[in-house]
């Protein structure tokens, strides 16, 4: 399995988005940069400038038409995927941590960070058909817990927002009332910061990938654990197959301590595991640091990883991976 490279980032990366058919690739960094690429062979086909942060999360619309980016310059901006126009600009008091379309793209979820005594919080916006149209007012804002909310998405038919991040605890939040329902059982949760949530493809199910060195896979509508994966490094980023039972972790410790351990010991690849056995299958290996994010094709058919060290390595799968017998 020969890996695509693609450096077009100058810092690390922070996160990684397919579109709806899997043609596109979204990549964010630290470098203010969001850039979007070819998914088959990893041309680079523009970015869209703009951002004067790090730009920690993006979200594409299911046309494929909007691009939406979450910053540490205290913006959320809104694009146009095809021409790279900014449509509009979100701003905020505290650094955006975490931006997700709702299903049918009528509404994002925008996560900000605690900032100068500010605390984190969920603001949901509503999306104009019509970017002239569009206000910048909330329509609904949560309080978060004390520490980072490093990531919000929505949940089934949009009823719900889900959130997780330094405390440790999922919550479930109505999103129309902004009311807390769950929270995760702090004995079969995580024990440290997660720090990456990704949704199965039919959204029934969610990943959580943990400073723990573990990831933890909930039921979305009554937050019971379904599995735990463990390894033997702090998770950076999940992602899952939408084809088969596979789970895929990334991380490595963090790049101030890589360092001063053993080059070995850095363990930078992504690790495939079975979903339901919870065995480790395999990894890729190849980043010259941390892995900080992954996203499954939605055919199922390739992946990609994005590290500490500025590249995204694209594996498409050689025939052989989708008959793994365990």
């Amino acid at each position: 399995m020969r890996p695509i490279l693609m450096k077009g980032h100058e810092r690390p990366l922070t996160f990684l988005k397919y579109n709806r058919e899997g043609d596109l690739l979204f990549s964010c960094a630290k470098d203010h940069n969001p850039t979007v690429w070819f998914a088959d062979n990893g041309e680079r086909l523009g970015t869209y400038r703009g951002h004067n942060g790090a730009v920690w999360c993006c979200d594409v619309s299911r046309d494929s038409m909007l691009l939406i980016t979450a910053s540490a310059d205290q913006s959320v901006k809104l694009w146009n995927v095809q021409t790279g126009a900014q449509l509009y600009t979100f701003s905020f008091n505290s650094p955006a941590r975490s931006v997700d379309f709702s299903v049918g793209d009528k509404f994002a979820v925008i996560t900000t960070d605690p900032f100068m005594g500010v605390t984190s919080a969920i603001n949901v916006k509503n999306i104009a058909d019509d970017p002239s149209q569009q206000s910048g007012e909330s329509m609904l804002t949560i309080t978060g817990p004390t520490g980072r909310i490093n990531r919000a998405v929505w949940g089934p038919l949009n009823k719900t927002i889900i959130s997780a991040g330094e405390d440790s605890v999922i919550r479930i939040w109505d999103s129309e009332t902004g009311k807390l329902l769950k929270e995760s059982d702090p004995e079969v949760g995580h024990k440290k910061p997660i720090t990456s949530l990704t949704k199965s493809a039919d959204g029934s199910h969610f990943l959580t990938g943990s400073l723990d060195k573990s990831a933890k896979l909930w039921d979305t509508r009554n937050l019971t654990l379904i599995k735990t994966y463990a390894t033997e490094r702090p998770v950076n980023a999940v992602t899952m197959s939408p084809l088969l039972d596979h789970v895929v972790l990334g991380g490595g410790q963090d790049a101030s301590s890589v360092t001063t351990t053993d080059h070995r010991a850095g363990k930078f690849e992504a690790k495939f595991y079975d979903k339901v056995l919870q065995e480790e299958i395999g990894g890729v290996k190849g980043h010259f640091g941390p892995i900080n994010a992954l996203a499954f094709n939605p055919d199922g058919e390739s992946f990609s990883s994005g590290g500490e060290d500025g590249y995204v390595r694209l594996h498409h799968f050689d025939p052989d991976y989708f008959n793994i017998k365990i």
